[in-house]
C-alpha cells in the first residue's frame, strides 16, 4: 500500500471521565460489567465540540511509518484543539509493531487506546475475553458514537462482522463500501495487444491460452528476439486468487458460495482445473519458468524491459514503468470462463478491514470521551481531516455543501502523497474511519475514473466476498490454526509440483485423500459452523 501512496494520485483507500470501568469487576466472559455513564456524570458532550470542557490526556499506541513527528502533525494539532483531548504517543516502527503489541498485552502495561492497531480477530477475542480490551457496544449504542451507530444500523453485516461470538465489539474496522480489489489484479501489456492486433480480450480459458501462445511466437515487443514472457508470477501468490475464479473458486483457502455452502478450496474439482491449466502453460513455456524462484524486483525488471504480456500488480505501471496516463493503455484482465458452469467468479473485497484498527483498553479512565473522539473519524468531516489534512493545506472546498474540493499546490513543491505523510498519521497503514464516496468529490483524476470503469465492467458483476469477517471461538481458532499450519504447507508444496510436472495430475485423488487425512474436511466443517453462526446473527 505504501508503494501505491507514492506512485498514484488514487486515494486508497485507504476517543469521558468514567473511572468506574476500571473499578468494576469483570463479567464471567471477561468483559466489563460497567455501563457508560450519562453525560451529566462524565462531563462528556454527546454532540458538538469540544468533547470535554476540561482537557484530558490519553496514551495512544500505534504503528509509525517514520515520516514525521506525530506531535507536530497539523491533523493531530487540529484534532486536539477541536476535541480538548490530547494524546501522548507510544509509536513503534511498522516492521516490529506486531512483536511490540504482543509484549504490551503480555506485560499488562497497556496504553489507553490502540490506533492503526491491526488487531486480528483472534487477538480481539483473546484480549477481549481476558479483559485487556473493553467492549465498545455500550458506548456505540449509548449515544457516544452516532456516526458509527448510523453505519452499523444501515449496514447490519458490518456490525455482526465485528461482533465476537460472546456478543461484544472489541475493535473497530476501516470501512470502505466502494472497495473492489481483495488482492491486486491482473493486467495486460497494452503495447503487446496492439502489436498482435487484439481487438477483444479473451473470454474463455481456451482464448486466453491462444493469446499467450501468440505472445510466445509472434514477437509482439518487436525486438527480433524470442524473449517474450506470456505470463509471469512470483510463486503464484500474486495470481492464484484471480485465476482460481476462472474455475468458480473465490479464495485459495476457504470460501462460501451463493447457496451458503462452505468449501475448502484446495480439495475442489475447480482447483484441479486450475492446476491442469497452469501445468499446460508451464509445459509450453507460456508461464515464466522463473516463477518459483524470482523476486518481485526481478519480475519488475522484465516488465520494464517490455517482456511481459500478462502479470499482477496494484497498477500496471508499477511493473511496466511509465505513469498513470500511459497505464490506461494496459487493460485490466477480464476474468475468463472455464468449462465449469457459472464461471468466472471474482473474490471481491468485503468492504471492511479484516483486522481491527482501533480499540480501547481496560486502563482507559475516559471511555466515553474516547468513543466520541474516534467516532469523529467516521464522519465525512473527520475522515477529510485525517485523510487529507486541514482545509487550506493541500486542498480547499469549491462547494462545501456537496463536499467538493480541489487540490492546492504542495507547499514547497514535491510529491503530494509524500507531503501528506508529514501532516497526518493516516499514511502507509490501515487506520480507523469510513471511506465515504463524498471524500474524493472533485479530487478524482482521469486515471481514477478509468480504474472505476474497468472495475464496474469486468469485476463487480461477477464479484462476491469470499467469506465474511466472521469470528472463530478460541477453541475453533486453536483447532483451525493447527490444521491449516500443516495443510497450507502441504498445499503450497504440491501446487508447485503439480504445475511444474514433478507430480503428475493423475495423482490428484491421492492428493485429496492426503488432505482429508490432514483435516481438510474438518476445516470445511469448522468454517461452515462459523459461517452459519454469522449468518444467523441478528435474525
Amino acid at each position: 500500500m505504501k508503494r501505491a501512496h507514492k506512485k498514484s494520485t488514487v486515494l486508497l483507500s485507504l476517543i469521558l471521565a468514567a473511572s468506574m470501568l476500571a473499578a468494576c469487576g469483570a463479567s464471567p466472559d471477561g468483559g466489563s460489567t460497567a455501563e457508560p455513564g450519562t453525560p451529566e456524570e462524565t462531563g462528556v458532550k454527546q454532540e458538538g465540540f469540544p468533547i470535554v470542557e476540561e482537557p484530558i490526556t490519553l496514551t495512544m499506541m500505534s504503528q509509525d511509518v517514520g515520516v514525521a513527528d506525530w506531535n507536530t502533525m497539523p491533523v493531530i494539532q487540529e484534532a486536539e484543539k477541536l476535541t480538548n483531548i490530547k494524546f501522548e504517543f507510544q509509536l513503534t516502527p511498522i516492521d516490529s509493531f506486531a512483536t511490540k503489541k504482543n509484549l504490551v498485552f503480555a506485560s499488562g502495561d497497556l496504553p489507553d487506546v490502540l490506533y492503526g492497531a491491526d488487531l486480528t480477530p483472534a487477538e480481539q477475542v483473546t484480549y477481549g475475553t481476558q479483559g485487556s480490551l473493553i467492549p465498545l457496544e455500550p458506548y456505540i449504542d449509548g449515544g457516544y458514537a452516532p456516526n458509527i451507530k448510523k453505519l452499523f444500523d444501515e449496514n447490519p453485516d458490518i456490525r455482526k462482522s465485528f461482533t465476537t461470538p460472546e456478543g461484544h465489539i472489541y475493535a473497530l474496522p476501516f470501512i470502505d463500501s466502494a472497495a473492489v480489489w481483495y488482492r491486486s489484479p491482473m493486467w495486460y501489456n497494452g503495447s503487446m495487444l496492439e502489436a498482435l492486433g487484439v481487438k477483444e480480450l479473451p473470454k474463455t480459458t481456451e482464448e486466453l491460452y491462444a493469446l499467450l501462445k501468440r505472445v510466445k511466437t509472434e514477437d509482439p515487443n518487436g525486438n527480433g528476439k524470442s524473449d517474450e514472457i506470456p505470463l509471469t508470477s512470483v510463486k503464484l501468490d500474486d495470481l492464484r486468487m484471480y485465476f482460481l475464479g476462472f474455475w468458480g473458486i473465490y479464495d485459495p483457502v476457504v470460501y462460501v458460495d451463493k447457496q451458503d455452502k462452505v468449501f475448502y478450496s484446495p480439495m475442489q474439482e475447480g482447483y484441479k482445473g486450475y492446476l491442469e491449466f497452469m501445468n499446460r502453460l508451464w509445459k509450453e513455456d507460456l508461464l515464466d519458468h522463473e516463477t518459483f524462484s524470482q523476486t518481485p524486483e526481478q519480475k519488475k525488471a522484465k516488465g520494464e524491459n517490455n517482456q511481459i504480456a500478462l502479470f499482477n500488480d496494484y497498477f500496471s505501471y508499477f511493473t511496466l514503468g511509465g505513469d498513470p496516463d500511459a497505464a490506461m493503455k494496459n487493460p485490466l484482465m477480464t476474468p475468463v470462463a472455464s468449462d465449469i458452469a457459472g464461471t468466472p467468479v471474482y473474490g471481491m473485497h468485503p468492504g471492511l478491514s479484516a483486522n481491527g484498527t482501533f480499540a480501547i483498553t481496560s486502563v482507559n479512565e475516559h471511555p466515553e470521551a474516547t468513543m466520541r473522539w474516534i467516532d469523529y473519524l467516521y464522519s465525512i468531516e473527520g475522515q477529510t481531516l485525517f485523510n487529507q489534512g486541514p482545509e487550506g493545506t493541500l486542498w480547499k472546498y469549491t462547494n462545501k455543501d456537496t463536499y467538493e474540493k480541489e487540490w492546492l499546490p504542495v507547499p514547497g513543491g514535491g510529491d503530494r502523497e509524500e507531503y501528506r505523510g508529514t501532516i497526518t498519521p493516516n499514511f502507509g497503514m490501515l487506520t480507523p474511519g469510513h471511506n465515504s464516496p463524498e471524500l474524493t468529490n472533485g479530487l478524482t483524476t482521469e486515471f481514477d475514473e478509468w480504474i472505476a470503469k474497468e472495475n464496474e465492467e469486468k469485476l463487480i458483476p461477477i464479484g462476491k466476498a469470499p467469506f465474511p469477517n466472521a469470528y472463530l471461538t478460541n477453541e475453533q481458532q486453536d483447532e483451525a490454526s493447527a490444521l491449516l499450519s500443516d495443510l497450507n504447507t502441504y498445499v503450497k508444496q504440491m501446487e508447485a509440483k503439480f504445475v511444474t510436472g514433478e507430480e503428475p495430475l493423475s495423482n490428484w485423488d491421492g492428493y485429496v485423500e492426503q488432505m482429508k487425512k490432514m483435516g481438510g474436511d474438518r476445516i470445511q466443517e469448522i468454517y461452515q459452523e462459523v459461517y452459519d453462526t454469522w449468518n444467523a446473527a441478528g435474525e
